[in-house]
């Protein structure tokens, strides 16, 4: 550098006359990072993810530890120390730190290592290949959430290799048993070594993206999640021969009671978060779907519009707590009545909702003394603020990008491992730069999950610019 330091960018709108003038002054004008390859850049990423899927890490058993090696090898490869850790033999947690210059407070980029279990003989492709394919790279998890992983660790990877100076360390946390509730990744992490990412004060994971629907482009920033509430029933009756069929069994009273929760329907609500993102939806939408999205809690009474809104499983998740059976236990022998049959629900709240009460109201509509509730997982639901240098960031590089897509605070029908960064102060926001179109987001933990190399590319983009626009 001419003078021993550098101007990172300029306004866009500079004036020449102020350009001319620092380069009379020597001064060194860099614009942001010099432009990758972004060709390459996609070609790099695919078959990073390519055989990072290769790793099978089915939860349970999870075996995040194989992860966690191959992200400490990469990360090695760049330069960068990285640490490995375990909760349990094979629960892996991996850690690494790009720093900068710490005038700022780090920003933690958070994804997690296992992914639910696929069943190989109803995919098109072997789950665990990394099969690279018409412009997609197929694979469980190749969404939710080694897709993320991927950009998260190019995005980082480019920034060094650039040489980009950074005002804040940028965090890379791999976490184990998400997908089960994050007791042995995410929640152990926190409880035992939060005092490696003490200094956070942004996190960004999954949940969020860029959603592509006919054709328009939202950038949908996760604030807050439904909480999930996983139930258990325990139906019991009398045990006996198959062959001499019983009036009333375990078996019997479990059907009896689950038929009964299925018809149950469960009041609508619209909590503000929710009101929020479909007020600022309403911008791109006709006059009359506009003006009811801006009251959705009023146009939601009217009983056509109601059942058109709900229709969408993804609209409907976000106004009511939802209920779907998972899991069912009986017998493990066909000419065996059972003493015992279990059913679990995997339900979800919406933020405010007392899980006790829920249960409570279910237990009302069984009403069957034989058939016993219990909580599996629950979790109290927390928002973060969105009047952030963070969100201000994500709404630049939107607009950069996409003049006429929208930016939305979003609730998100599931759950991610934010919650307890959270609760630790950390603002933390689902948003991963992917861009997803609803036949994209239906595949998450279904058969033949598979994530666009452009939407990897472009995921990469959209973080390594947003990084530096935050700092």
């Amino acid at each position: 550098m001419a003078v021993g330091f550098s101007i990172r960018f300029l306004p866009r709108r500079a004036p020449l006359a102020l350009v001319f003038s620092l380069l009379s002054l020597g001064l060194t004008i860099c614009a942001w990072a010099a432009e990758p390859d972004w060709g390459a850049v996609e070609k790099e990423a695919g078959e990073l993810l390519s055989r990072y899927l290769q790793i099978d890490t089915t939860n349970p058993p999870g075996n995040e530890i194989a992860a966690a090696a191959f992200w400490q090898q990469r990360l090695t490869q760049e330069g960068l120390e990285a640490q490995v850790f375990e909760s349990q033999p094979g629960r892996g947690v991996v850690y690494a730190r790009l720093k900068g210059s710490g005038e700022k407070k780090a920003l933690v980029l958070l994804h997690h290592l296992d992914v639910v279990p696929a069943v190989k003989a109803d995919w098109e492709v072997d789950p665990f290949a990394g099969t690279i394919k018409e412009g997609y790279v197929y694979g469980r998890g190749a969404i939710d959430c080694k897709g993320v992983a991927a950009a998260q660790f190019m995005a980082l990877a480019l920034l060094k290799r650039a040489g980009v100076p950074l005002k804040r360390d940028l965090i890379f946390l791999g976490t184990a048993d998400e997908e089960a509730g994050g007791g042995q990744g995410a929640g152990w992490f926190v409880d035992t070594h939060f005092e490696l990412i003490a200094d956070a004060e942004f996190l960004l994971t999954e949940g969020g993206g860029i959603r592509v629907r006919d054709n328009q482009r939202s950038y949908e920033v996760d604030i807050a999640e439904k909480a999930p509430c996983w139930i258990q029933l325990d139906a019991t009756g009398p045990a006996g021969h198959g062959s001499r069929p019983l009036p009333e069994t375990a078996v019997t009273r479990l059907i009896r009671a689950l038929d009964k929760i299925l018809r149950h329907e469960t009041a609508v609500k619209v909590v503000p978060a929710v009101q929020a993102y479909f007020a600022a939806l309403a911008a791109r939408e006709e006059p009359t779907t506009a003006a009811r999205y801006r009251d959705l809690e009023r146009a939601l009474t009217d009983p056509e519009f109601l059942k058109d809104f709900t229709a969408n499983p993804t609209y409907n998740a976000l106004v009511r707590n939802t209920i779907s059976p998972t899991v069912l236990e009986g017998s493990t022998k066909t000419n065996v009545i059972p003493a015992h049959a279990r059913a679990q629900l995997d339900c979800r709240l919406l933020p405010g909702e007392d899980p006790q009460q829920f249960v409570a109201a279910l237990e009302k509509v069984v009403d069957d003394p034989q058939v016993r509730f219990s909580i599996l997982l629950n979790f109290a639901p927390l928002a973060s603020d969105t009047e952030t240098a963070l969100f201000r960031a994500i709404r630049s590089i939107a607009e950069r990008h996409d003049p006429a897509a929208v930016v939305v605070p979003a609730v998100l029908g599931g759950f991610t491992d934010a919650h307890y960064f959270r609760r630790k102060g950390i603002v933390s926001y689902g948003f991963t730069g992917l861009a997803l179109t609803e036949d994209d987001g239906r595949r998450v933990h279904g058969t033949n999950e598979r994530l666009p190399l452009a939407s990897l590319r472009e995921g990469v983009q959209i973080l390594f610019e947003l990084i530096q626009e935050l700092d």
